[in-house]
């Protein structure tokens, strides 16, 4: 533990108990961040955080959050929260995702598409924007949203999750460029790629999980998109398969 490049830098990552967000979570608090966990699923939330603190990085934070349930009040009371216990804010981590399975859009029900949407698009813009004021108090911050390679060739049965994985590009794109001259904070996109996570397991049940690179391979890329080489990154996608520093 002697190189602590994120030392002090507070970063809330949503899906913490998930495969991605579990593995950001270790990988920035043994780099020295203090994470707040954010999630629904409470015995998820405690299984990262005995890792991290058996890592010997940094005490996280556990906030139970339903991101699909949760109203306008509810995110700016999570504001207010961090304001009060931190401040600041250096970094936010979209990594929660919903996907059910691939399904023709004659046959999805407009229940499961608007739960679909709140949590990968409409989710990302509520926390965001009631996050931005702590953002704004770092000298330097960063927003990572999470992406897929199907956000550039739709195809069949993507259904709301490629509409919203679509969209949410859209909404970087833009949130990037009203950003951009401040300097403050940077947006970007991390395309992570076909790993071998509980969400990959669940889409392709009959794939040869033992040729997918492992979640710690995405590593350096949480790493290099929350610390220094990438303060002048901003509106960018980062594709974790070919991703070099």
């Amino acid at each position: 533990m002697t190189m602590m490049p994120l030392k002090d830098n507070v970063i809330l990552i949503t899906g913490a108990g998930g495969g991605l967000g579990s593995t950001a979570a270790l990988t920035l608090a043994k780099s020295g961040a203090h994470i707040i966990l954010l999630d629904k699923n409470i015995a998820k939330l405690e299984a990262v955080y005995d890792a991290i603190l058996a890592a010997g990085a940094p005490e996280p934070i556990i906030y139970p959050f339903d991101l699909a349930g949760a109203n306008e009040n509810d995110y700016q009371d999570l504001a207010d929260k961090i304001a009060d216990e931190y401040g600041s804010l250096q970094g936010l981590l979209h990594s929660a995702v919903e996907f059910s399975s691939f399904t023709p859009i004659s046959q999805f029900s407009t229940k499961d598409w608007g739960h679909t949407l709140n949590v990968n698009l409409n989710a990302p813009f509520l926390l965001t924007r009631v996050l931005l004021p702590m953002l704004q108090k770092s000298p330097k911050a960063s927003i990572v949203f999470t992406s897929d390679s199907a956000a550039r060739i739709p195809h069949a049965y993507l259904g709301a999750y490629g509409v919203s994985k679509i969209a949410l590009e859209g909404f970087v794109k833009i949130l990037a460029d009203e950003l951009d001259s401040a300097g403050h904070i940077r947006a970007n996109i991390l395309i992570p790629g076909a790993v071998d996570s509980p969400l990959r397991k669940r889409a392709y049940p009959a794939e040869d999980k033992n040729k997918l690179p492992t979640l710690e391979s995405l590593a350096p890329a949480y790493l290099y998109l929350f610390g220094t080489e990438s303060l002048t990154v901003n509106g960018q996608t980062i594709d974790a398969r070919t991703f070099h520093l």
